[in-house]
């Protein structure tokens, strides 16, 4: 059963993230830490908050309550209870982005329309108005449970795994493999529904404004982190299993100009370093790390440790998936075991 997180104590299950719940509890801002994932985000004293909208308004204008207990869409999904908990605090802390945090998170009802909203602001251009991109995106997604799911799936890969994000909010905010992702999977959507120009124009404009290259076709599973992304490049029939994390400048393509399966196939739980090529259609296996730099031609073993070109074994990773721990040094301490391996051998006249 695929769970979701909010802390180390707290686990969700997704089937839970969207069902309905009683809320009856009202919090302010001056109890942030009273709120919990479960808790509502009604009554909110916008005054201190949104300081250029509450200027002449001696109560609070009901019209910019930011108000989720009667979304029945939105009850139950503690990640987006996170989210608008750590945009309305960063709205204290830093009024110029009041206005700009109120647009893009505290004016939605969900996670799907607020995402819909950053995705479409990032890649509006002339001929793709944010307000047409707005239209797609949510028509594709709030009509998507599973990209509904795997949008939350992400938001938390970044969360866990990148000791950079510092909060869900910044993640949705700022982190561009999440952009280029997300869209990915609207783009995936539109090209299984026979939109494949459409769904090339959001793959042209994501290369073009986040410097990553994902094609619509490709088949991209649940819990991935594109760290820093910058030159990732996926292939027309790559396949990416569940919990894979890839980091920058990672190409997954092909060898020539055959059609048919001819990009790789990453297991669930993989973890592919910095600046790695892997070409053809070959195979790496589940819980399998590739070490940065590496030029990967053959199939990998599952939970193998390669690098080097070409690439080859150079041992073997824990029961622990190599992309939820991000240990790229983990074959330090093989050559080290290695060392002192030897060590004792020599010692024992076992070698010379």
């Amino acid at each position: 059963m695929a769970c979701s997180c909010l802390s180390d104590d707290t686990w969700y299950a997704l089937s839970q993230m969207r069902t309905t719940t009683s809320l009856t509890t009202t919090l302010h801002v001056e109890d942030p830490e009273k709120l919990g994932p479960n808790s509502s985000m009604a009554d909110y004293p916008i005054e201190k908050v949104f300081p250029v909208y509450a200027v002449g308004v001696s109560e609070p204008d009901p019209n910019l309550i930011v108000s989720v207990a009667n979304t029945a869409s939105t009850v139950g999904d503690p990640i987006w209870d996170a989210v608008k908990l750590e945009a309305k605090l960063e709205a204290e802390k830093e009024p110029i982005l009041s206005s700009f945090l109120y647009a893009s998170i505290l004016t939605h009802d969900c996670l799907d329309r607020a995402l819909s909203f950053v995705l479409s602001n990032r890649l509006q251009n002339p001929t793709l108005l944010a307000t047409q991109l707005m239209d797609i995106f949510c028509d594709v997604i709030m009509h998507d449970r599973c990209i509904q799911c795997s949008i939350r799936l992400d938001l938390q890969a970044c969360k866990d795994r990148d000791p950079s994000c510092l909060s869900y909010c910044s993640a949705l905010l700022y982190l561009k493999g999440y952009h280029s992702l997300q869209t990915h999977r609207v783009a995936h959507a539109l090209w299984n529904q026979g939109r494949k120009v459409l769904a090339l124009a959001l793959q042209s404009r994501v290369s073009e404004v986040f410097g990553v290259d994902i094609h619509p076709a490709a088949k991209i599973g649940d819990g991935i982190l594109l760290d820093h992304a910058t030159g990732v490049v996926i292939g027309e029939t790559a396949v990416i299993g569940n919990r894979v994390s890839l980091m920058q400048g990672v190409t997954l393509g092909g060898t020539g100009k055959e059609t048919g399966d001819r990009h790789p196939q990453i297991g669930q739980g993989a973890l592919i370093g910095a600046s790695v090529t892997i070409l053809g259609n070959i195979k790496v296996g589940e819980g399998a790390m590739v070490g940065a730099g590496s030029l990967v031609m053959k199939d990998v073993p599952p939970h193998s440790m390669v690098t080097g070109i070409p690439a080859k074994v150079i041992g073997y990773v824990d029961d622990q998936d190599p992309s939820l721990t991000m240990k790229h040094d983990a074959s330090k301490e093989f050559f080290k075991k290695v060392a002192i391996s030897c060590k004792e051998a020599r010692s024992n006249g076992k070698i010379s």
